[in-house]
């Protein structure tokens, strides 16, 4: 009978990982994607609709990427693979380029967690890297951080180019945020409204 790929004379592996390498890279993972999803995103944005699809699409990679580690590959095959988890996009509505931050993230951690080498203290150092940037950025560190939300605005003669100032100036008024600049993405004339993006600044 050959000999399982899965299995070897040494000893019982997967994907060439004993269950003790296993158990702590899947430890890392699960930890890491726990602080990064219930600690800084819900701390920020306060989703849990989210809590799923990050959960499930992390550990199904960790597991795909894992199993595939003993498959010899091309290089093409590779990258196609990499590119199917990388730029699926969820097309519903309310997703944002933060929350694709966010799956980008988990979808890496899984990748990482599972192929990357090393023993545990290497992938401990990549989890706190990666956990530190992402509370960095979220803090405003390097930027300060700013949030974008629709409005309905009903006075249209501020919405010219060159009514621009007294527009923030009217939005700060109304809505008591540090609104830094406005997209105006629609103009009804029949019912003298506006549908506007507001950039804001978090206190």
């Amino acid at each position: 009978m050959l000999p399982s790929p899965v299995f070897d004379q040494v000893g019982v592996t997967l994907a060439g990982l004993r269950p003790s390498d296993l158990a702590t890279r899947l430890a890392l993972d699960l930890g890491t994607l726990i602080v990064l999803v219930r600690v800084v995103h819900f701390r920020y944005y306060r989703r849990s609709d989210l809590f799923l699809t990050f959960f499930a699409l992390n550990l199904v990679v960790f597991l795909v990427t894992l199993l595939l580690n003993r498959v010899e590959m091309t290089m093409g095959a590779a990258f196609g693979l990499f590119a199917v988890f990388s730029m699926l996009r969820y097309r519903t509505e309310g997703i944002t380029a933060r929350d694709m931050t966010y799956l980008f993230l988990v979808i890496g951690l899984g990748l990482l967690m599972s192929v990357a080498p090393g023993g545990w203290p290497i992938l401990l150092a990549v989890c706190a890297l990666i956990v530190l940037g992402t509370v960095a950025l979220e803090a405003g560190v390097l930027a300060p951080r700013e949030r974008a939300h629709p409005v309905m605005y009903d006075n249209i003669g501020l919405v010219h180019a060159a009514s621009r100032p007294a527009l923030l100036d009217d939005l700060r008024a109304r809505t008591g945020l540090d609104v830094r600049h406005v997209d105006v993405e629609e103009i009804d004339f029949v019912r003298d409204t506006a549908r506007l993006t507001i950039h804001y600044r978090d206190a």
